[in-house]
């Protein structure tokens, strides 16, 4: 089970959350996350932040972190941001914005609201073999060859 203090399943995302940069002029600050009942034989958590709704023809990834330790249950608010609030041994890798780290919602003006799905995952391995710049389409991959259980929170944002 996947819970938040700053966002909730089904409604929209606040400021806080909304991208500095690209003409957005959010926080960019990723929200509190925790979870609980992680299946027997986890031995890592990952969370990722995807947009299926981008118009790539691939969705966009807003974050990615992944080799969060096993005894780790949650994030803090603004813990994808560069000053590293991650618990230790954590690896943001590379969004869709360019680099590693948060990086919050900025759907085109005039668009439908866009999904923001915000995924906790239970993984098999302590560490997946990667490093800050591998692509979000890596990562993903990986994470489904390893995943015991997941566990989702998803918002939307316009503008």
């Amino acid at each position: 089970m996947l819970t938040s203090t700053d966002i909730t399943d089904g409604q929209p995302l606040s400021r806080k959350q909304e991208y500095m940069g690209f003409g957005c002029q959010g926080e960019n600050l990723s929200p509190a996350l925790s979870w609980q009942h992680a299946p027997t034989g986890t031995k890592s958590f990952a969370v990722t932040v995807f947009d299926p709704d981008a118009p790539t023809g691939s969705g966009w990834w807003h974050w990615l972190v992944v080799n969060i330790p096993v005894k780790v249950m949650a994030l803090q608010q603004g813990a994808g941001t560069i000053k590293g609030l991650l618990p230790k041994g954590s690896l943001q890798t590379r969004t869709d914005y360019g680099s590693a780290g948060f990086g919050g919602a900025c759907p085109p003006v005039g668009d439908s609201s866009h999904r923001y799905q915000f995924t906790v995952w239970a993984l098999n391995v302590e560490t997946l073999p990667l490093n800050a710049n591998v692509s979000g389409a890596l990562v993903g991959y990986m994470l489904n060859q390893h995943v015991l259980g997941k566990a989702s929170i998803t918002a939307h944002y316009r503008r």
